[in-house]
C-alpha cells in the first residue's frame, strides 16, 4: 500500500453541506427548575453558567462536585435477619449463647481481676512493665481467648508468622470489628493506640491501660503530636511490646480500606502489616452500622464464626528517598488493599460522624451525606467537626428522602428572602441545575467560599462598614428602622443586596448573627459567624465593592498573587 494511503484517514469525512442531528435527552422527572434559576445541560465550565457568580469578588471561581461514591465502607449486610435458615439456626442456638454469655462474663471477669492484680502499686507506668506483672497478665491473655472461643471463633486460622520485635516494632491492620482488639491482645500483647473515650469503658479501661495504650484525641492537634512521640518512644526501645495501630481510626466492613491516619508511620520505623478476614455466608462480623448489643448477640447464636488471620512481609521507609510519611502509608495501604482483595476510598471516621448524624435525624439514606471526607479535608481545608456543624445546618433545611433541599427551604434557613442575590447563592450551589441541592454541593460550595484568601479580609470589611462610628459591637439599636440607623450600618449594608428588606427581616437577620442573644454582635461573633455561614459574605458585596473597601482588597489579592 503506498505512504498516502496509510496516512488517508479510514473512514472518510462526510460532506460540509450533510445534516447533522443533535438529540437532546431529558430526565422529565426532574422538570423544569422553578424560582427564576436557569436549568443547564452544558458542562461545569465556569462561564457556562447563565447566572453571575455571586463570590466574584472574593476571587471565587465555580466548583465541581464529583458524584457520590456508591459503596458504603460502613454497611453491614446482614444487620436484619433474613431466611428461615437464620432464624431456625438462632432458636437452636439460644441455649448455646446463655452458656457462652455466661463464659463471656467469668472470662471477662477473672481477666479483669488478674489485670488490677497486676497494676496494683505500680506507679512508673512510663517504663516497661516489670517481668512479674506481665506474668500475671498472661491469666488476661488466656481470658482473652476464651472471650473468643465464647464467641464462636473456636479456631483461627493463620497464615505467616509475626515478625520479630527487633525487625517491625510497629503492627498495622485493618480494622473491621471489636474481635481484632482481643485477638491481638491474646496473640501479641502489643501497646495499643486508641481513642481517649476507652478509657472510660467498664473492664475495657482498666485492661487496655495494663497494655500501656498510647491515648489519642483525633481531633486534637497537641493529643496527635504527643501520641506521635510516644509511639515513637515506645517503638524505638525493645523492652516495650510492639506497638499495635489501626490506622484507618474505625470499623469499616471489610470490603474495601479507607484512608489511613499518618501516626504509625512518621516514626519511621518499619512495619508489619496484617489483615484480618471473616469468611461468611449468612451472617456479616463486621462492625458496620450496626449496634453492639445485636452484634453479640448475632455472634453467640452461630455455630461457628470464622476468621482468618494473615502476617504480611515487613514494609519498611526508603530511607534513600527520605520518603514522607504519607507516601509510606501509601505504599502500606497498597499492600493491605491488595492481600485483601479490595479497593481503596478516601473515607474517614468523620464519615461515621456524619453517617451518625444524619441518621440520628431519621433521613432515609444516611449514607447519602458520606463525603469522603479525607479528600473532603485535604482539598477543601474543612475538618470533621466543621462539615458536621455544616451537615447541621443542611439538616435543618429539610431535606427529602433523597437527601436533597429545594430553594425555598433554603432561603428560609439562611433567613434570606426570594431575590436575585438569593437565587444566584443558591445556583451557585446547584452545580447541577436541577432546583434542588445534596449535602456535598452545599459544604463544597461553603467551602470553596471560605477557603478563599479574600474571604477573611472581606469578612473583617463587612464588620468595618456595619459596626460605623468606632464601634466595637453592632448593638441591637442599630438594628431597628425606629432609631434610623438600621440603614447606616448593617440595614444599608443588606440593602444594597436586597433592596426590599423589611423592618422584620432584617431583625431576623441580626438574630441571625448575634449567636449569643446578648443584643449586640462582637466583631469575633460576627467574624465566627460568618466562618460558619460563608454563603452569607455574599450579602454585603455591594458594599464591600465599593472604592474604599475594593481597594484593601485589590492590594490584599495582589499581594497574594
Amino acid at each position: 500500500m503506498a505512504d498516502a494511503d496509510l496516512a488517508s484517514p479510514l473512514l472518510p469525512s462526510p460532506p460540509s453541506d450533510d445534516h447533522q442531528i443533535i438529540v437532546e435527552v431529558r430526565d422529565d422527572k426532574e422538570g423544569p427548575s422553578s424560582n427564576g434559576i436557569a436549568r443547564s445541560n452544558e458542562d461545569d465550565d465556569a462561564g457556562s453558567d447563565s447566572s453571575p457568580n455571586p463570590y466574584a469578588f472574593l476571587g471565587s471561581d465555580w466548583f465541581n462536585v464529583p458524584p457520590q461514591p456508591t459503596l458504603n465502607p460502613f454497611r453491614n449486610r446482614t444487620a436484619a435477619i433474613d431466611g428461615v435458615y437464620e432464624w431456625v439456626k438462632i432458636l437452636i442456638c439460644l441455649p448455646i449463647a446463655a452458656l457462652r454469655l455466661a463464659l463471656f462474663g467469668i472470662c471477662l471477669a477473672v481477666g479483669y481481676l488478674a489485670t488490677k492484680l497486676a497494676l496494683q502499686g505500680w506507679k512508673d507506668k512510663q517504663n516497661p512493665m516489670p517481668r512479674w506483672r506481665c506474668r500475671i497478665m498472661w491469666i488476661t491473655r488466656f481470658s482473652a481467648r476464651a472471650i473468643l472461643f465464647s464467641f464462636g471463633y473456636h479456631w483461627i486460622r493463620r497464615k505467616g508468622k509475626p515478625a520479630p520485635r527487633e525487625i517491625a516494632p510497629i503492627v498495622v491492620s485493618n480494622h473491621v470489628s471489636y474481635i481484632e482488639p482481643i485477638f491481638y491482645f491474646y496473640e501479641l500483647s502489643p501497646t495499643i493506640v486508641a481513642s481517649d473515650s476507652h478509657d472510660s469503658l467498664p473492664f475495657v479501661g482498666t485492661i487496655i491501660r495494663a497494655m500501656q495504650v498510647v491515648y489519642v484525641n483525633r481531633f486534637s492537634p497537641s493529643s496527635r503530636k504527643l501520641a506521635v512521640n510516644e509511639i515513637k518512644r515506645k517503638a524505638s526501645c525493645d523492652r516495650f511490646p510492639r506497638v499495635l495501630l489501626f490506622p484507618e481510626g474505625t470499623t469499616t466492613n471489610g470490603r474495601v480500606l479507607i484512608s489511613f491516619q499518618l501516626g504509625a508511620f512518621i516514626p519511621g520505623y518499619p512495619i508489619q502489616p496484617v489483615v484480618i478476614r471473616y469468611p461468611h455466608v449468612h451472617f456479616d462480623q463486621s462492625w458496620g452500622f450496626i449496634s453492639l448489643t445485636k452484634l453479640m448477640f448475632r455472634m453467640f447464636t452461630q455455630f461457628h464464626n470464622f476468621m482468618e488471620v494473615e502476617y504480611l512481609p515487613v514494609v519498611t521507609p526508603l530511607d534513600h528517598e527520605k520518603e514522607s510519611a504519607a507516601r509510606f502509608a501509601e505504599r502500606t495501604s497498597h499492600v493491605l488493599a491488595t492481600a485483601l482483595n479490595v479497593v481503596q476510598t478516601s473515607h474517614s471516621y468523620g464519615d461515621v460522624m456524619l453517617l451518625m448524624k444524619a441518621a440520628e435525624s431519621n433521613q432515609a439514606e444516611p449514607s447519602a451525606y458520606m463525603v469522603e471526607m479525607a479528600r473532603t479535608e485535604l482539598l477543601h481545608h474543612v475538618n470533621s467537626l466543621e462539615a458536621v456543624d455544616f451537615l447541621d445546618k443542611f439538616l435543618s433545611m429539610n431535606p427529602n428522602r433523597s437527601g436533597r433541599v429545594k430553594y425555598d427551604d433554603f432561603v428560609k434557613v439562611l433567613r434570606l428572602k426570594t431575590c436575585p442575590l438569593s437565587e444566584e447563592i443558591f445556583s451557585f450551589i446547584d452545580v447541577e441545575k436541577s432546583g434542588s441541592i445534596t449535602f456535598k454541593q452545599f459544604l463544597f460550595g461553603s467551602t470553596n467560599v471560605m477557603s478563599q484568601p479574600l474571604f477573611r479580609q472581606a469578612c473583617e470589611l463587612a464588620f468595618a462598614k456595619c459596626a460605623t462610628g468606632g464601634n466595637d459591637c453592632i448593638s441591637e439599636q442599630e438594628v431597628h428602622y425606629s432609631h434610623c440607623s438600621f440603614l447606616k450600618n448593617i440595614g444599608e449594608s443588606i440593602r444594597l443586596a436586597i433592596p426590599d428588606l423589611d423592618q422584620d427581616e432584617g431583625h431576623e437577620l441580626f438574630v441571625l448573627f448575634d449567636v449569643n442573644g446578648d443584643g449586640k454582635i462582637s466583631k469575633n461573633e460576627f467574624l465566627s459567624f460568618l466562618r460558619k455561614n460563608p454563603l452569607l459574605i455574599a450579602l454585603f458585596s455591594p458594599c464591600l465593592l465599593q472604592k474604599d473597601l475594593l481597594e484593601d482588597s485589590n492590594r490584599l489579592r495582589e499581594e497574594i498573587v
